[in-house]
């Protein structure tokens, strides 16, 4: 889109990105203490689209020369107007400048829109991790050379 604004996430976003959140993932949902953890933490990067109304958020977690995307999600009614490609290619973008050569991320195996959005950025499979998430489905773990 490149007219939605990305920033950092911030404690009073956290009611808006917890309900994209359950609407996103459901049952594999963080609660609101995982964000606040994350948020506390020095090697985390996290962003929402949107200035007041939160559209979508992402989160890179970076130890150079590697760095992993903890999360992204778009809000459902936003979706479909390029918002997680502009999301992606921040946390692209923050990593590369922060040193970072490699990219990986894991992503559930029947999460079609999402694996389409990364191979779309160039990530290819590396391997599949068999009852990954807490619903005991499978998660595809995805990488790209930065």
């Amino acid at each position: 889109t490149g007219m939605t604004t990305i920033r950092p996430m911030r404690w009073w976003d956290l009611d808006q990105v917890l309900a994209i959140e359950a609407e996103a993932f459901g049952a594999t949902a963080w609660p609101a203490e995982s964000f606040w953890g994350e948020l506390a933490r020095p090697d985390r990067y996290y962003v929402v689209a949107g200035d007041e109304t939160v559209l979508g958020y992402a989160g890179l977690w970076s130890v150079p020369p590697d760095a992993d995307i903890q999360t992204l999600a778009v809000s459902p009614s936003a979706r479909g107007k390029g918002l997680g490609h502009d999301l992606l290619a921040h946390l692209l973008t923050q990593a590369r400048a922060g040193a970072c050569r490699r990219m990986h991320l894991e992503v559930k195996a029947d999460n079609a829109a999402a694996i389409s959005l990364y191979e779309s950025a160039g990530f290819g499979l590396v391997r599949r991790r068999p009852r990954y998430y807490p619903d005991l489905s499978d998660a595809l773990v995805m990488g790209l050379d930065l």
